[in-house]
């Protein structure tokens, strides 16, 4: 009986990761990894790469189609999905110059659903970065919402750039007046939650502790395990019957990121 319901049942395995560079990542073995672990669908922020500089080929000898997204800015930002399946349909960017110029938003629709590779913006190098970050975020919360009018089943994966609560960071007592942790930046991700999103790795690990996708490259923090988890796969709440896994690949190492992954039933 498993297997009969194995051969009726179908899953996908999805991969969130900030790779930092994807020319660096694939020098540290990424191209290795990819094989091995082979997601279905890969949503990577950070390509910090124009179109022309990713490994396509490298990617194609996979299985894997590869779509980018650039900032204008070289060696900045930028996001990519690299999936088996080829797309329906590919949208690069949210029509809105001043991000798009920053290559932070693409989506392949895949049938009914549809997966989006998202880099929120960084306010961590003063305030009118964190404005920028803010004015992003309620942006991208209307236009999400929008979208779902018309793509009702949606995966948002992507480096967040948040910790929504104390459980999702090492010490949420000194870093309370830091970007990524602040109270504004937390309120905008539970209204963002509650507004119809399901935090997939939450969902299905309420109570796991040190459990984190990033850590600064200074005093030893990876080592040490003092992180924060600012990478997550976001599904829309009319999806949750399909989410089956969610885990940290704490163990992969080509970034100051780790991938996040989702498995869900199709």
């Amino acid at each position: 009986f498993a297997l009969l319901l194995t051969l009726i049942l179908t899953f996908m395995k999805i991969i969130s990761y900030n790779v930092n560079g994807i020319r660096a990542a694939v020098s540290k073995g990424f191209t290795q990894w990819l094989e091995q672990e082979s997601p279905d669908v890969i949503c990577i922020q950070e390509t910090k790469a124009q179109s022309e500089q990713i490994p396509v080929l490298e990617f194609n000898s996979l299985g894997y189609e590869c779509y980018s997204f650039s900032a204008i800015k070289k060696g900045y930002s930028g996001v990519a999905i690299l999936t088996k399946q080829k797309p329906d349909n590919v949208i690069y960017g949210l029509g809105i110059e001043d991000y798009d110029n920053e290559g932070r938003f693409i989506r392949c629709d895949f049938g009914d659903l549809s997966v989006v590779s998202v880099y929120h913006p960084s306010g961590t190098s003063g305030d009118e970065r964190q404005n920028f970050k803010m004015k992003w975020l309620n942006d991208f919360q209307n236009y999400v919402n929008n979208l779902r009018k018309e793509r009702e089943n949606l995966i948002l994966c992507g480096d967040y750039n948040i910790c929504h609560r104390p459980i999702d960071i090492h010490d949420p007592i000194r870093n309370a007046n830091n970007s990524g942790f602040l109270p504004e930046e937390r309120e905008w991700m539970e209204n963002f939650l509650n507004s119809g999103w399901i935090d997939s790795f939450r969902f299905m690990n309420p109570d796991k502790k040190d459990a984190y996708s990033w850590w600064s490259y200074r005093f030893n923090a990876r080592a040490n395990n003092k992180g924060w988890r600012i990478d997550y796969c976001m599904v829309s709440d009319n999806y949750k019957s399909k989410i089956k896994g969610a885990e940290i690949l704490n163990d992969v190492v080509h970034s100051d990121h780790c991938p996040v992954s989702l498995l869900i039933e199709r």
